[in-house]
């Protein structure tokens, strides 16, 4: 709707097809004591944070015309606000009214230096504080400003808007990668009190658009990308199911007695054979076992005797598989062994480390893994005998779960915080998942997400890597 009577009216269209929206807008400023603008909105209460990419469409127009979040008590046109607002030259700033009928305060009244050309924009509130980051594309989120708004009503109207600083003339803007997270308190244990949601996405590497397919107010994760690309698998309540990359019922694959499944779980490369870990009662650690089964479902097999076992990944001829283990309520180290059972080999020696993520590469030479022995958790690789040992990343962030890309070429992966346990990966954090050459070259954020735990555990990758799949965590607004 337009706020503030603007001469020209705007407009908002939706493109279901690429969750896009297509938002035109007029008005004189959203500035001194009233605003004009085109808003799209929500009703919000308590706290939040809203993530979206942002660009204008077309050249020219006034270099203060505005795109962005907004916060709002009311729908008045001189009602206090903040906004999270990129301009047409580029200047991205927070801007606010402190109480309704004020002038606006420019940021320059703040200790922040104004910033420019970011496409990521972020607006969080937590309490009375509003905080704004933005970040240029591939890169992780950086802090613009913040500031206390006393005056801000607990529940109030959050979301987007466009100024055209003209009143005589419309401006377009392109949004997409829309989300509204739904933040949980430091120590928040979602086994006692409870999930908040959780969505079904798939990304498009080349374009960095994402589509939500599936959402739920419970709790589902992991998914794996189906052989003939047109179905993801995932874990819900102790099952596996499937549904189509559009979205759609889900359907229930057949794991006989074997029915407290958790979120190790995947598909061999022949495409044939299905990997699942479930937890056994009585059983040390929790009880997690290794099966493995017909794609097709039927009653798994058993390879692990000894517990806990997470299985993580297949070798490329489908002869063995890679997993996680903790033996003697000691360390985890990676093992592998026969996928017809057996004896395993223990690959990697802890020493308070800590190690996850096994995943072979498709040519049979490496295992690529997650391991804390620099201090912070850091994606390496090694021979699949365990020997040469190489890490690959090295930055602050504690970094999980590498996943390799069919054709070769690029590895993703999930980047937890630095104030995180590297030994740790939580569920309900600010995350992001990055994307790794194998050719040459460093990596770059490709999505921008409030997970962690069940987000992008197992393999996700699309057969012709184009895409990957993940969960993110939020309530549905």
């Amino acid at each position: 709707m337009d706020v503030g009577k603007p001469t020209i009216a705007g407009s908002l269209v939706f493109d279901a097809t690429t969750q896009t929206y297509l938002m035109k807008g007029s008005g004189y400023n959203i500035w001194f004591g009233r605003d004009e603008f085109q808003y799209a909105y929500k009703k919000l209460k308590g706290d939040f944070i809203l993530t979206a990419n942002f660009a204008f469409t077309g050249d020219g127009g006034d270099p203060h015309r505005k795109i962005g979040w907004m916060l709002r008590n009311s729908l008045d046109a001189d009602a206090a606000h903040c906004s999270a607002v990129l301009h047409g030259d580029g200047l991205t700033v927070l801007q606010w009214r402190l109480l309704k009928g004020a002038f606006m305060r420019d940021p320059e009244d703040e200790i922040f230096p104004s910033k420019k050309y970011y496409s990521v924009l972020q607006l969080e509130r937590n309490g009375r504080t509003v905080t704004f980051k933005a970040a240029h594309s591939g890169e992780p989120l950086q802090l613009i400003g913040s500031t206390q708004m006393e005056s801000l009503n607990d529940s109030l109207y959050a979301g987007l808007f466009i100024c055209s600083h003209d009143a005589n003339k419309v401006e377009e803007a392109k949004i997409w990668n829309v989300r509204i997270d739904q933040p949980v308190p430091q120590g928040y244990n979602p086994d006692r009190l409870g999930y908040i949601g959780c969505r079904l996405e798939i990304l498009d590497i080349a374009s960095g658009v994402r589509k939500v397919i599936r959402e739920s107010k419970g709790r589902f994760e992991a998914p794996n990308w189906m052989p003939d690309g047109k179905k993801l698998l995932f874990n819900e309540d102790g099952s596996l199911y499937t549904i189509p990359i559009e979205g759609g019922i889900p359907e229930k694959i057949n794991t006989g007695a074997v029915n407290h499944l958790n979120n190790d779980h995947g598909i061999s490369f022949d495409g044939k054979m299905l990997a699942i870990s479930h937890h056994r009662e009585g059983q040390e650690g929790g009880g997690s076992t290794i099966y493995v089964l017909p794609i097709t479902g039927g009653q798994p097999r058993q390879i692990t005797e000894r517990t806990p076992s997470y299985w993580h990944g297949w070798s490329a001829d489908g002869k063995e598989v890679a997993f996680v283990g903790m033996r003697d309520k000691k360390y985890y180290n990676i093992y592998t062994i026969s996928a017809q059972g057996g004896a395993e080999k223990q690959l990697t020696e802890n020493k308070g480390w800590h190690y996850e993520g096994p995943e072979y590469s498709r040519d049979g030479k490496y295992i690529y893994y997650n391991g804390s022995e620099s201090g912070t958790m850091q994606i390496w690789r090694m021979k699949t005998d365990g020997t040469s040992k190489e890490q690959l990343t090295f930055d602050e962030y504690n970094n999980w779960f590498p996943h390799l890309s069919p054709d070769g070429k690029w590895m993703v992966y999930i980047s937890f915080p630095s104030d995180i346990d590297p030994k740790d990966h939580p569920s309900y954090k600010r995350v992001t998942l990055r994307l790794f050459s194998l050719t040459g070259g460093g990596s770059k954020v490709v999505a921008y997400l409030y997970g962690g735990q069940g987000t992008i555990n197992v393999p996700s990758w699309s057969p012709d890597s184009k895409y990957i799949s993940f969960v993110s965590n939020s309530q549905k607004y």
